[in-house]
């Protein structure tokens, strides 16, 4: 069968791996992939909001399953069009998308659904928002109701702050017209997190929780990012919370949609924070996470297209998930400038000719190539992923990997995994 992957960054990089890998696929095509994923799978040059494009390429290529990675053209229904066309599809359609591009639809599903999740209160315009803020005590979080390319979260811990978030929200329009909408909530305490789940319409099974991080330098400092690195397992989240999170969130969520005539196919991905009131959602995602596939899926024994054919057919509740016990630890390298901007067109230095690092798995983000070089072409660079069978291991091999490499102006967090690392230490006698 032939697999059609939307996308272009580091988790298209981990999906096109592992559906070049399974039995079932005899080729991967991308649209529009990059200067890595061209390494395992055809590239085509669709842009991911051509969305009458995409559908031709399908066709073109008679597509067995079109895997759709971002959120861009999930919310602009492309897995309708796709499954209008005949095409199983891995991803939502535009109703369900809903909950990643409307924080405001989120939150009142979730307030339909009686799914625990921080206070809150929507403007549409800059005079009311700061009135409310004013009236209330920080810190705060305001975010861009619309996608923001996970940078529309700003964490306000005084005045000038929350009035400097909310002017680059509606009035120097920094996130555009996701951005005239806003949601000011509570700041919630406690361990961020990222439970996922696959979901056929009806069968929710998770997959292994995944602990991500946001700011760009060490110690949690500077603006949100889309994300500098990851971990999986979560040592905090033993099995059992993890199913009191799908029974109290995924579950009630999928069903409150499912009451609204709304199904959902793909993935559900909840970001939490576990309070000492329990676990609270932040946030959902209608696909997989960024960088958390380039921690989870390395992790992941059973086929992934078997999966992500399950949830197109209808058939989750035939699967059973086998993960590998070794820890991933993955660690963003990104181009100078980033989050607020990227350099493009520096040469990366240390990759070999397929562009990977030996004993560690290299997925490719924002890369091109020029006159058979690697070079930077966006914010997030590459993800270096690394598996052992001890945090501390996997993060010695990730950052050993990364020094390898090189480009003007990287950036990268020192700081990945060191939690669960120092705590294993702890633990030995």
């Amino acid at each position: 069968m032939r697999v059609l992957v939307i996308g272009s960054g580091g988790r298209e990089h981990a999906i096109v791996r592992k559906a070049a890998a399974s039995g079932l696929v005899s080729e991967v095509h991308c649209a529009p992939g990059n200067a890595g994923i061209a390494r395992q799978a055809v590239c085509h040059p669709v842009a991911d909001s051509d969305i009458p494009g995409l559908v031709e390429l399908a066709r073109r290529i008679d597509a067995s399953l079109v895997v759709i990675g971002p959120e861009a053209p999930l919310c602009a229904g492309l897995a309708d069009q796709l499954a209008a066309a005949g095409f199983r599809v891995f991803g939502p359609n535009g109703q369900a998308a809903l909950l990643e591009g409307s924080k405001g639809f989120a939150k009142e599903v979730m307030l339909a659904a009686g799914v625990p999740t921080a206070g809150f209160a929507r403007f549409a315009e800059y005079a009311s928002a700061r009135a409310h803020i004013a009236a209330i005590s920080f810190p705060v979080v305001i975010k861009a109701n619309g996608l923001a390319a996970g940078k529309g979260v700003m964490i306000a811990t005084a005045m000038e702050e929350a009035e400097d978030a909310l002017s680059r929200c509606f009035v120097e329009r920094s996130f555009g017209d996701a951005g005239l909408d806003v949601l000011v909530e509570e700041c919630l305490i406690g361990h961020e997190c990222s439970v996922l789940a696959l979901c056929d319409g009806e069968t929710i099974v998770p997959l292994e929780p995944a602990q991500d991080y946001k700011r760009i330098h060490d110690g949690d400092h500077g603006p949100n990012t889309g994300g500098m690195g990851c971990y999986s397992p979560v040592p905090r989240m033993p099995a059992e919370l993890v199913d009191e999170i799908i029974e109290t969130v995924h579950r009630p969520v999928i069903a409150e949609l499912k009451r609204r005539g709304i199904e959902f196919k793909g993935v559900l991905y909840a970001g939490l924070m576990l309070t000492a009131d329990g676990p609270r959602v932040l946030e959902f995602n209608v696909r997989f996470g960024d960088p958390e596939t380039q921690a989870i899926l390395p992790r992941l024994e059973t086929d992934l297209v078997e999966l992500m054919l399950a949830c197109a057919d209808g058939t989750l509740d035939r699967q059973r998930l086998t993960w590998r016990q070794e820890r991933c630890v993955s660690v963003i390298l990104a181009s100078a400038g980033y989050p607020l901007s990227s350099s493009r067109g520096d040469v990366i230095e240390g990759l070999d000719p397929d562009g990977g690092l030996p004993g560690v798995d290299v997925f490719h983000a924002g890369t091109a190539e020029t006159d058979g070089r690697f070079v930077t072409a966006g914010g997030r660079v590459l993800a270096i992923s690394a598996l052992d069978s001890t945090f501390r291991g996997a993060r010695q091999k990730a950052y050993d990997a990364a020094s390898r490499v090189s480009f003007d102006g990287m950036q990268l967090r020192s700081d990945i995994a060191a939690e669960p690392a120092a705590a294993e230490s702890a633990d030995r006698p």
